[in-house]
C-alpha cells in the first residue's frame, strides 16, 4: 500500500512539473520596436512595427 502512495505522489508531483511552463517570447506591446528588437535580440526591428505588419 505504501508503495502504491509513494508511486502517486511521484507521478503527481511529476505532473507539477512539467505542467509549469513559462512564454518565449516578452510581451513587446505598448514598447517602440526598437526596445523590442534589444529584448529579443533581433537584428531588425520591423517586425515589431505595427506598420510593417502584414494583414492576416
Amino acid at each position: 500500500m505504501r508503495k502504491v502512495i509513494m508511486t502517486s505522489l511521484f507521478l503527481a508531483g511529476m505532473a507539477v512539473m512539467v505542467s509549469c511552463t513559462y512564454k518565449t517570447h516578452p510581451q513587446t506591446g505598448g514598447l517602440p520596436p526598437g526596445q523590442a528588437k534589444k529584448i529579443t535580440g533581433s537584428k531588425s526591428a520591423k517586425p515589431y512595427a505595427p506598420g510593417q505588419q502584414k494583414k492576416q
